[in-house]
């Protein structure tokens, strides 16, 4: 059954939804870390309160089980990399870092008041079928509007992980199936890092353009909040016996493929 509603209405749609219901997985949230610095309250509707109206209704209907969607940029910008699940203090740079972390902190709460069992996931940049922002989809467009110039955010030395979104699902899955404490911390990554630069040769590569200027805006960051650097530690999750198939690298080359087979020949809508 498909029921279609808002997170943050008020009425008891969601309770209702959820009444024979014995896991959710909860993954609405505002996916744009850059729409914060122009919305100040988006983050905190979209993601805490949507995520506290989830929580509730499970209360309310005696659903006791959950996975919830997190980020590794509730970490901020670390000093150790890989980064671990027991990093801390986490001191994220971004509203919607801070409200991911909100987040955790109410999954968590609900978990040992109420006696939920919860699998918080804290993922990498996930690439595939389907995506509506990030790097790859934001370089499709540009390239669609102007072939000859490519205009990359920052100095183009971001290093970050990618993993693709089937292998992200994989995960979560195993992660249930196979992890029992009452609150379930994982990071979720590859392991291994690729620059912006490298993504943008990819990406020109796949489409066959060979003449394309790159033109870099030069800031260490693509914009205020981003994080320039991250590299997950997936320890913790390949001893428990999940490990990704796809390096980043390899993440990008079969995401890049797939988007431009879903963005190219379609008319451009932003």
């Amino acid at each position: 059954m498909f029921v279609c509603g808002d997170l943050l209405d008020s009425n008891n749609k969601l309770s209702e939804a959820m009444r024979g219901v014995d896991f959710v997985y909860h993954v609405a949230a505002n996916p744009d870390i850059r729409l914060g610095t122009m919305d100040t309250r988006l983050d905190l509707e979209q993601n805490t309160l949507a995520t506290y109206n989830v929580l509730e209704a499970m209360r309310i209907s005696g659903v006791e089980r959950i996975a919830f969607a997190s980020s590794s940029v509730v970490y901020g910008e670390p000093s150790v990399y890989p980064t671990p699940e027991d990093y801390g203090p986490l001191m994220p740079i971004s509203l919607y870092g801070a409200s991911k972390l909100a987040c955790e902190g109410l999954v968590s709460a609900f978990s040992k008041i109420f006696s939920f069992e919860s699998w918080i996931f804290r993922f990498a940049n996930i690439v595939g079928s389907r995506q509506k922002h990030g790097v790859l989809v934001d370089l499709i467009y540009k390239l669609r509007k102007n072939p000859r110039e490519l205009e990359i955010l920052g100095d183009g030395l971001q290093r970050k992980s990618y993993l693709l979104v089937e292998e992200c699902v994989e995960a979560m899955l195993y992660c249930v199936e196979h992890a029992a404490d009452s609150v379930n911390i994982f990071n979720i990554g590859s392991q291994d890092q690729v620059t912006v630069m490298r993504i943008a040769e990819i990406l020109l590569k796949e489409l066959e353009l060979n003449k394309t200027a790159l033109k870099y805006t030069g800031e260490d960051r693509g914009w205020p909040g981003d994080v320039p650097k991250m590299m997950l530690s997936t320890e913790k999750l390949n001893k428990l016996g999940w490990k990704a198939k796809h390096n980043s690298e390899e993440a990008i080359q079969k995401a890049s493929r797939t988007l431009i087979n879903e963005i190219w020949k379609k008319p451009a809508d932003h």
